[in-house]
C-alpha cells in the first residue's frame, strides 16, 4: 500500500509538473501575470484535492461551495489525465513536424471539449433493462417480479440532494416491486448526508416487496456504525451476511463488504435455503462470482468497479476484474456487474454510462 501511495503521489506531482512546464512554455510571449497566474492556478487546483479530506468530516461538507470544490478538485484528476495524454501526443507530433508551436493549447481545447462531453453524457443515466426467466417457482398468483437495482451513488459532497431526488424520480418511474442497491450508498463520510437530511428523501422510494441493499467500501470508510444507523431511518435494510425471505418465496443473501475480513462465505449463507427457492446475491465488489454460482444462485448483483468511470481506466477495470462490466450468464446464474448510478470523485462519464437496472424476473409455474 505504502508503495502504490508513493507511486500515485509521483505521478501526480509529475503530471502537474508536466502540464505547468509545457503551460509555462506556451506563454512565454504572453505578460508576466499571465504565467504567474496560470502557475497559481495549476498549482492550487493540484492541491486541492488535500482540502477535500480535511473538510469531508466538517459539517462545512454540506454546504453548496463544498459540493463545486469536490467536483473541482475531483475533476482536476480527470482533466490532469487528459491533458497529459494530449500533450504527450502533441510533443511526439512536434517531433515529426517542428513548426508545430500549439500543442499546448490544441490540448487544452481537446480536453475541455472532451470533459464538457463528460459532464454532459453523466447527466443522463440509461437504464438497462434485462427480461431474464428463472426455472424456480414463486408462491402466490404473481409469477413475475420487477427490479429496479442501482449501486454506487455515492451521497455526501459529490452526488448532493437534489441529484438524489432526481435518481429516487427515476427508480419510482418504474414502478418496481423490489428495489435493491449493491453498496456504496455513502460515499467519504456520512456528516454531509446527515446535514442535508437525505434520509428524507431515500425514503420517498417505493416497492411493494421492500428496499434492500448491501454494504460497499464507501460505507466502512464513512463510518459502518454511523451507516447503519442512519439507513435505520429509512426505508432500507441493510443486508450484512444476512438472509430475507420475501412474500413470494424470493430469497435475498446480502454479503458484508470485502472490507469485512470476516465476512461470512456464501456457501455458508445459503446452507439453509431450500434449492428450490429463487436466489438473489447482493455482493458490492464482483470478486467471487464463482460462488454464486456454485451456489446455484438464480441472479447475482454487484457494482464497485464504475466500469472504470473515464477511458482508459476501463482498460484497467476489466484486467483487474474476472467480470468488469454488464451481463453474463453462467449455469442457472444470472450475473450483472453494474458501472452505478453516479460517481466518486470527477463528475465525468468518458467511454462509459452511468445507469439504473431494470429486471423483469418471470419464474416457472409451480
Amino acid at each position: 500500500m505504502v508503495v502504490f501511495i508513493i507511486l500515485t503521489l509521483v505521478a501526480w506531482l509529475g503530471g502537474n509538473g508536466y502540464i505547468c512546464l509545457r503551460g509555462w512554455q506556451a506563454l512565454r510571449h504572453f505578460p508576466p501575470v499571465v504565467k504567474w497566474g496560470f502557475g497559481g492556478l495549476a498549482g492550487i487546483s493540484a492541491l486541492a484535492i488535500l482540502l477535500i479530506f480535511v473538510l469531508r468530516n466538517s459539517r462545512m461538507s454540506a454546504s453548496p461551495w463544498a459540493h463545486f470544490l469536490f467536483q473541482y478538485a475531483t475533476g482536476w484528476l480527470v482533466f490532469t489525465l487528459y491533458m497529459v495524454l494530449f500533450l504527450l501526443c502533441c510533443d511526439l507530433f512536434r517531433l515529426l513536424c517542428h513548426s508545430f508551436q500549439y500543442g499546448f493549447f490544441c490540448a487544452l481545447t481537446l480536453t475541455a471539449c472532451l470533459l464538457i462531453y463528460g459532464f454532459l453524457h453523466y447527466q443522463r443515466p440509461s437504464v438497462q433493462v434485462l427480461n431474464l426467466t428463472v426455472n424456480k417457482p414463486v408462491t402466490g398468483a404473481d409469477d413475475t417480479c420487477r427490479i429496479v437495482a442501482v449501486s454506487d451513488l455515492h451521497l455526501g459532497m459529490g452526488t448532493a440532494r437534489g441529484q438524489l431526488e432526481k435518481y429516487v424520480r427515476m427508480i419510482n418511474g418504474q414502478q418496481p416491486d423490489l428495489i435493491l442497491i449493491g453498496g456504496d450508498l455513502i460515499d467519504n463520510s456520512i456528516v454531509p448526508v446527515r446535514e442535508r437530511r437525505m434520509e428524507s428523501t431515500l425514503s420517498q422510494l417505493r416497492a411493494k416487496l421492500g428496499i434492500y441493499m448491501v454494504p460497499g467500501n464507501h460505507e466502512y470508510i464513512s463510518g459502518m456504525a454511523d451507516c447503519a444507523a442512519f439507513l435505520r431511518r429509512t426505508p432500507i435494510r441493510l443486508l450484512r451476511d444476512s438472509v430475507v425471505t420475501l412474500p413470494n418465496g424470493i430469497r435475498i443473501v446480502g454479503r458484508d463488504d470485502r472490507s469485512n475480513r470476516l465476512r461470512k462465505p456464501l456457501s455458508q449463507l445459503v446452507g439453509d435455503i431450500d434449492a428450490a427457492s429463487p436466489v438473489i446475491v447482493l455482493d458490492h465488489q464482483p470478486v467471487e462470482p464463482a460462488q454464486a454460482v456454485d451456489a446455484d444462485a438464480d441472479l447475482l448483483f454487484c457494482g464497485h468497479t464504475h466500469h472504470g468511470q473515464v477511458w482508459p481506466m476501463n482498460l484497467l477495470t476489466n484486467r483487474l476484474f474476472e467480470i468488469a462490466y454488464g451481463y453474463e450468464k453462467r449455469g442457472n446464474t444470472n450475473i450483472y456487474v453494474s458501472s452505478g448510478l453516479a460517481l466518486w470523485g470527477p463528475p465525468f462519464r468518458i467511454g462509459t454510462r452511468s445507469e439504473m437496472v431494470v429486471f423483469n424476473l418471470s419464474f416457472r409455474h409451480p
